[in-house]
């Protein structure tokens, strides 16, 4: 039997002499605000700290209390370690033993002071034989840990507790990397729920070891999905309630400032494959960060990974981003203005196929590619088009992202177009003009260029245009491949012509209608001065020469059609003739 078994036998059955003779207590120790009245014999013979302050001390004397508010684990760690100390029974969990870890540490009850029979000994066979056996196990000790000393802590109680939680993630990356190799549980990723109980650092500590231990793209993503979704319910999941916003307004900048570091933590965890995580997952997390102000590093980086796969993107997705959580209002879409421009430029860089000039494989399909995402943006324009908060800037500027090659037929963007007029009904002809400058005309089917000729809410040259495109396509051979030959622009110039010649017919149309609305006038008047002289004619017996005369005579000579009559052909402009009873029909009505 080893020295220090022989103490540690002979301590307890000290103990239980102590206990059966009710020896008064000489020392009262202070942890927190509990009291523990102890025997200082029983101490010094365990807990190198205490040997210290009540002995080894030159000033302290005869010291009868001491403060150990600041060990680990608090007064309940400190109860066990005193049973310890007299030789009492008392059981170690996965719950208790890093606490007691680390209070054994501070108390110095090492091999130093007491060998053979300290606490450190028996807390570290409890976490070597039965804690970190298991995954459970692992993670409770790992999850007692973080609230047990603030990282920043200091001494020997520090160092052990960081070693224990070294020594938890590296058995629970260990532990993970087996189960989603061999799975011996239903659901496979079964796991990936039990490790969000832990706070966003260690958490970050285990994603590290799993990827340190060669773990697989997919097992990573599962549990960084998993550990958002649960972390942040009312911000990732896929929902158009306004919870988030009721969370959020519930304590104010508090709870938005502690969501936004978890989700920048959350997205620096992110796996690097662009087809590792669901588009859903990143377009609910990308409206989180704008909906958090999160930092620009951490949008870019979810805008980068939407943009690497926006060819997938349904509409659906792009409408969680652009929206806020009660549904009723539009971000600033500029996020979504950055992921289109992001994907076009890849396209560029690419080749783009028949779009921007290349020509092999990669480039045709880089091409299907780009002409998928027009026809989704054209569909998500036409949804957005409904707010009436919508500036024309912003609804022009996502349309002219996609190029003009890309779009075969414009049928979808020509509907986004005509409802935005629709939900916008105030705007004038020039920005009606502007708005429908996004699309071309000459690519509409028979059907849409049917519904644009009798759409009152277009401009006169987009209907133009559209009447235009039968006389276009037999000019061009009836191929719509050619619409861009020297014909379709010759037509263009004509179709441009003929608006222009349409709108100063309408200016001239409106200045005569003001014309005769003058003349008018001046008729009522010349009328009313007429009556007036006719009765003063037949109360003097005078001839009739009045002013409506010369009024009535110089209308005559401002009529138009004066020359051209035949019922005044040969009437001369004399004062012979002026005379003459006037005809009164040739006047100007």
């Amino acid at each position: 039997m080893k020295p220090g078994s022989r103490i540690s036998a002979a301590m307890e059955r000290t103990g239980q002499w102590v206990f059966s003779k009710e020896i008064p207590t000489d020392v009262v120790v202070e942890v927190g605000e509990a009291n523990f009245s102890l025997h200082k014999f029983m101490l010094i013979a365990k807990s190198g700290y205490v040997r210290k302050l009540l002995i080894d001390t030159p000033s302290s004397g005869d010291v009868n209390r001491i403060d150990l508010s600041d060990i680990p684990g608090g007064p309940e760690a400190f109860e066990k370690a005193a049973k310890f100390c007299y030789g009492v029974n008392f059981e170690i969990t996965v719950h208790n033993v890093a606490a007691l870890r680390c209070a054994a540490e501070y108390l110095r009850m090492t091999d130093d002071y007491c060998e053979g029979g300290n606490l450190v000994e028996r807390a570290e066979e409890f976490l070597s034989c039965a804690a970190l056996s298991t995954f459970s196990g692992a993670l409770a000790v790992l999850k007692s840990c973080c609230d047990l000393l603030p990282d920043d802590a200091m001494g020997e109680e520090a160092a052990a507790k960081k070693k224990i939680m070294q020594r938890c993630v590296d058995a629970l990356g260990l532990k993970i990397c087996n189960e989603a190799n061999f799975p011996s549980r239903s659901p496979a990723d079964w796991w990936a729920a039990e490790l969000c109980a832990l706070p966003i650092a260690a958490f970050q500590r285990v994603v590290a070891a799993m990827k340190l231990r060669g773990a697989k793209t997919q097992t990573v993503a599962a549990a960084v999905i998993t550990y958002a979704e649960k972390s942040l319910p009312d911000l990732v999941r896929d929902h158009s309630g306004s919870s988030a916003a009721a969370v959020v307004g519930a304590d104010g900048g508090g709870v938005r400032k502690a969501q936004r570091a978890l989700l920048e933590s959350i997205v620096g965890l992110l796996p690097a494959e662009k087809a590792a995580l669901p588009i859903g997952f990143l377009c609910c997390l990308l409206r989180a960060a704008i909906f958090l102000n999160a930092s620009p590093a951490s949008k870019h980086d979810l805008e980068k990974r939407v943009a690497a796969v926006l060819e997938h993107v349904m509409v659906g997705d792009l409408l969680v981003l652009s929206f806020t959580y009660d549904g009723e209002r539009l971000f600033d879409l500029d996020s979504v203005r950055r992921i289109i421009a992001a994907f076009v430029d890849r396209e560029k860089t690419n080749g783009g196929g028949g779009v921007f000039g290349g020509s092999n494989a990669n480039a045709n399909a880089a091409s299907l590619a780009l002409q998928r995402v027009a026809k989704t943006i054209d569909a998500y324009l036409a949804e957005i088009a409904t707010d009436g908060d919508l500036s024309i800037s912003k609804f022009t500027g996502i349309a002219n992202l996609i190029p003009k090659s890309a779009r075969k037929v414009e049928d979808d963007l020509y509907r986004a177009v005509d409802i935005f007029l629709k939900a916008h009904p105030g705007l004038d002809e020039i920005e009606r003009e502007k708005v429908c400058s996004v699309m071309d005309p000459l690519k509409l089917s028979y059907e849409a260029r049917l519904h644009a000729s009798q759409n009152k809410r277009l401009p006169v040259q987009i209907v133009l245009h559209a009447l235009y495109y039968d006389q276009l396509k037999l000019r061009c051979g009836g191929d719509d491949d050619r619409l861009d030959s020297p014909n379709a622009l010759v037509t263009r110039h004509q179709i441009q012509a003929d608006s222009s010649l349409l709108k100063e017919n309408e200016a001239l149309r409106s200045e005569l209608n003001r014309m005769k609305m003058f003349v008018s006038d001046l008729q009522r008047s010349s009328n009313y001065q007429h009556g007036s002289s006719t009765a003063a004619a037949a109360t003097s017996g005078k001839k009739r020469h009045t002013l409506f005369s010369s009024m009535s005579k110089t209308l005559g000579k401002l009529n138009p059609f004066r020359h051209g009559s035949k019922d005044t052909s040969n009437i001369e402009d004399s004062v012979d003739q002026a005379a003459k009873p006037r005809r009164r029909r040739f006047s100007i009505s």
